[in-house]
């Protein structure tokens, strides 16, 4: 692997319950090779920086869903502190990955052209492909067997889907907002015709859809000033060609929209849940219309063989609750599932 590291020091603000402590951290980027030819992978770690061993109860890889990277939303500072910080300043060795296509990541071929002259990329097999890839070089970068995988929305389908396959490299599973098979009509749009190879979003669009669900009475207060135009801003700007048109966009790849339309909403799985032998957490908002309660409490008894399998449903949040003014809850839910296996 060819690694292009960035290293920066700083210090991050663990909030804790009843107290507040100070915690140095440690920030690489590096780019991971994909064994395809051109591709690469942007990985960003983050972890305390007199941590001196690694172990996989405290190794953490996040995935994010289908259309917005994880570096924009896993590692925003919001509040003076992301909840990639959160994880890492309570002792834990972290990363995030951007699939192929998408945030910091290689970007195919195919997206530097018109998205009509080609069939839909980066579609589940490939994605699942990047994070084996991601996995791999961590395991062997910190000599560990396993780590635990956190997949937000399509990147729960993703880790789930990685799980089933490879159990042996997996610690423990958090899936936050995982789809399942689909009651209601999805809320990403790739427009009339047949499916491109990549759609573009419009920062109202993006606003629009984060909203859909919530009741009137609480949208003005659900995400706090200037949380939305940070996280639009950092994620936008991620996608530099399509910050350039006119109305400014962000490009994503419709392989994660052709998989819905052939598997879950057409009423078939895209994994068996009964293959995920590692403690499983499934947790989201209640607002959530992107993958509504119904999926997850659907998936949950069909986790017949994942021990230690829990479902949490939060309070006044939806589908991005963890840059809600609740993001604090989802945070505390998943660091309760993750440290059950070491231990602060």
């Amino acid at each position: 692997m060819i690694i292009k590291a960035l290293l920066a020091l700083f210090a991050a603000a663990a909030i804790t319950t009843g107290a507040a402590a100070q915690t140095q951290l440690v920030t690489e980027e590096m780019m991971v090779k994909s064994p395809d030819p051109g591709i690469e992978i942007f990985v960003r770690n983050k972890r305390p920086a007199n941590m001196a061993a690694f172990r996989p109860e405290r190794t953490v890889l996040f995935v994010h869903g289908a259309t917005y990277p994880a570096h924009a939303a896993f590692d925003l500072q919001l509040g003076g502190q992301s909840w990639m910080e959160h994880i890492a300043s309570r002792g834990y060795d972290v990363y995030l990955l951007d699939v192929r296509g998408y945030g910091k990541s290689t970007r195919p071929k195919e997206m530097a052209e018109d998205a009509k002259n080609n069939p839909p990329i980066v579609r589940g097999e490939t994605a699942v492909k990047d994070i084996g890839t991601v996995v791999d070089f961590i395991l062997a970068r910190r000599n560990i067997p396993r780590l635990n995988l956190l997949g937000w929305s399509w990147g729960s389908t993703l880790m789930a889907t990685y799980t089933t396959q490879n159990a042996s490299k997996v610690e423990r599973l958090a899936l936050y907002a995982p789809p399942w098979i689909r009651q209601t009509a999805s809320l990403v749009q790739a427009g009339p015709g047949p499916l491109a190879a990549y759609r573009t979003v419009r920062r109202d669009q993006a606003l629009g859809r984060w909203m859909t669900g919530v009741p009137e009475d609480k949208k003005a207060a659900l995400i706090p000033a200037g949380w939305f135009d940070a996280w639009a801003d950092a994620t936008f700007a991620s996608d530099p060609d399509g910050a350039r048109m006119n109305p400014p966009v962000l490009r994503a790849p419709n392989g994660v929209v052709q998989d819905g339309a052939e598997f879950f909403g057409a009423g078939k799985t895209y994994y068996d849940p009964a293959k995920i032998t590692v403690p499983t957490l499934l947790i989201q908002g209640e607002w959530d219309r992107d993958t509504p309660p119904y999926m997850a409490q659907t998936l949950f008894p069909l986790l017949v063989n994942a021990p230690g399998k829990r479902y949490v449903l939060l309070a006044e949040g939806t589908h991005t609750i963890m840059m809600e003014k609740n993001r604090i809850e989802l945070f505390k839910a998943v660091q309760s599932f993750l440290d059950e296996a070491g231990g602060p």
